[in-house]
């Protein structure tokens, strides 16, 4: 979840997200989501979070409409992000500008087996790149040029990566980094085999600034 002059905005609503998220804020309290693809583990919790937003609208805790922001093409899964007066889904193309809350997001698409979009936030004072899911991309690496932060998925280990074919290594999220000329790189789609240390270990080797990897409850202040 982004958060800035009190607006809050999560990016993707995968499985086990809402628990997650539930430890630093109400639900009721969330401003906006943008989501990067339908894959379940990316949009697994946007049917929990409706019913959760209609219970509290019941109880008087909500009356505004959610904006949930993806891309319209598929057709059917971006038909589910309205539910009754709850959420709204809103087109989100490839190569668009818009505003969102505190940030102008800019979007392009990855190099994934579905239609996936990186998205890149912009406020007064810092900007923030998600790679969301993707294999090497150059589209991305530009998206994300100049970055204060860059959240880049490091799905597998690069001795391992023919086998995971639309994600990137750890190494390849650092050469990413690198090219696109970010100053922190926030590992995350972390695989759950092996030991993700050595994902970090490997970003490091490619890219010469701070290496971190995603935690559940973790905070990050981004500085411009």
């Amino acid at each position: 979840m982004l958060e800035e002059k009190g607006f809050r905005c999560l990016f993707d609503c995968g499985s086990g997200v809402l628990s997650a998220l539930q430890h630093k804020i109400s639900l009721h309290e969330l401003d906006a989501v943008v989501v990067s693809h339908y894959h379940p583990d990316h949009v697994a919790d946007i049917g929990c979070l409706q019913h959760a937003l209609l219970i509290d609208s019941h109880l008087g805790k909500r009356t505004a409409t959610l904006p949930i922001y993806a891309h319209p093409y598929d057709k059917e899964q971006f038909s589910r992000l309205d539910y009754q007066k709850v959420s709204k889904g809103i087109p989100l193309e490839a190569e668009q500008s818009l505003t969102v809350g505190r940030w102008v997001v800019k979007t392009t698409k990855t190099v994934h087996p579905v239609d996936c979009l990186a998205v890149r936030f912009d406020s007064e004072k810092y900007s923030i790149t998600f790679t969301a899911d993707t294999a090497w991309s150059e589209d991305v690496v530009r998206l994300a040029q100049g970055s204060d932060t860059l959240v880049s998925e490091a799905s597998t280990y690069d001795h391992m990566i023919e086998k995971i074919p639309g994600h990137l290594s750890g190494k390849q999220a650092g050469e990413l980094a690198e090219a696109a000329g970010v100053n922190q790189l926030v590992l995350t789609h972390l695989p759950q085999y092996g030991d993700v240390a050595d994902l970090k270990k490997e970003a490091a080797l490619a890219f010469r600034g701070q290496v971190r990897l995603a935690r559940a409850f973790s905070e990050i202040t981004i500085e411009g």
